[in-house]
């Protein structure tokens, strides 16, 4: 008989060997209160040192909305569309939410190495706390960002609620990116020089400064690639229930639920695979 054997007869388990993934989720729901207090205690910490503090959450998003929306409603001209300040702010608020997850995702295994190799739990808690951390701080964006909407002429209506379920879609996206991306830089750690550029290109091609429908008109085959653009829906939905005058085609729905959850089944079982691998010294 071997030792796997005689330890498995005797209920042994190996230390650190990855659990079932429904053992596995099940000991990360149990840590739950630690998740939220962990991304409680960050949005608390983060910019601490600054002097405008948490100011910065929404400032930092605004100064982009101002920069792009000058330079690109100039660049854009007459086609830009109407209520062009209103669509840049939706953009490049709601957008900022999916960078963050994005790059606080990939560096929540390798930035906290110290915690992973000292203590026995399940890693995902790490990048599921980073994406709360993240949503916690859109929250105040998303006040400031109707605020932003009534200031520019936005009139106020009941369809702006729905921007609730849209952010819970876009959060359990943004959860499955995070864990691809947590598990590719435990891998690659070359991999975070690489996302700002990453970053950089979906910015500029997700919709974010310009309406697909208006500047690549002349290209009906790209437009309807963008169809199907989970980012590039997501914004169109915001604006749709935001914005005045703006429509969305309802299959959007489909495409930005099917995507979130492609996106977290993938993810989650990407990273699960891999769990043991997490706390072992590089």
């Amino acid at each position: 008989m071997t030792v796997a054997e005689e330890a498995d007869k005797f209920g042994l388990h190996r230390v650190g060997a990855r659990p079932t993934l429904a053992s596995y989720l099940k000991q990360t729901w149990e840590r739950r209160e630690f998740i939220y207090e962990l991304a409680k205690a960050r949005v608390q910490k983060q910019n601490q040192q600054n002097r405008l503090g948490m100011i910065w959450v929404v400032l930092k998003p605004t100064m982009n909305a101002i920069m792009y929306g000058v330079i690109f409603g100039v660049l854009q001209g007459d086609s830009k569309g109407p209520d062009f300040p209103v669509f840049v702010v939706i953009g490049v608020f709601l957008f900022e939410f999916f960078t963050s997850s994005m790059n606080g995702g990939a560096k929540s295994i390798t930035g906290n190495q110290a915690l992973v190799q000292s203590l026995s739990f399940p890693r995902l808690t790490l990048p599921v706390a980073q994406v709360t951390q993240n949503l916690l701080t859109l929250m105040p964006m998303v006040v400031v960002m109707f605020i932003y909407a009534m200031i520019l002429g936005t009139t106020p209506k009941w369809t702006w609620l729905v921007i609730i379920p849209l952010l819970m879609i876009f959060s359990v996206f943004n959860m499955g990116i995070a864990l691809i991306c947590a598990r590719i830089t435990v891998h690659i750690r070359d991999f975070t020089q690489i996302l700002p550029l990453i970053t950089r290109m979906l910015f500029y091609t997700s919709g974010v400064l310009f309406s697909v429908d208006r500047i690549l008109n002349h290209w009906p085959w790209l437009v309807r690639i963008f169809d199907f653009h989970p980012l590039y829906q997501t914004l169109q939905i915001a604006r749709a229930m935001i914005m005045n005058d703006a429509t969305y085609d309802p299959f959007a729905w489909i495409v930005v639920s099917v995507w979130a959850l492609l996106a977290l089944g993938f993810g989650l079982i990407y990273f699960w695979k891999a769990e043991e691998l997490y706390g072992r010294a590089n």
